[in-house]
């Protein structure tokens, strides 16, 4: 379909507002699902982060090998 003018393409033959509606609401949904997928991802690292470090933190005081003390041998 062909249009004579950029006013009669907005006009859509008279079903513009429900043509551009529906884009309007499609490009919304779009959007605001890109956006919850980068909060989720952010949210996630930030969590694993956190549990890395928590973790590190614990092989550090129950592992004597990963321990700042130094060893002391009782047999010497």
């Amino acid at each position: 379909m062909a249009f004579t003018s950029l006013q009669e393409f907005f006009a859509m033959g008279g079903h513009g507002v429900y043509v551009w509606a529906a884009w309007g609401v499609t490009a919304a949904l779009f959007a605001a699902s890109l956006l919850q997928a980068r909060l989720e991802r952010r949210a996630l690292l930030k969590t694993l982060s956190r549990r890395v470090r928590r973790d590190a933190r614990r092989r550090q005081t129950t592992d004597p090998a990963h321990s700042s003390r130094p060893m002391v041998d009782d047999d010497a």
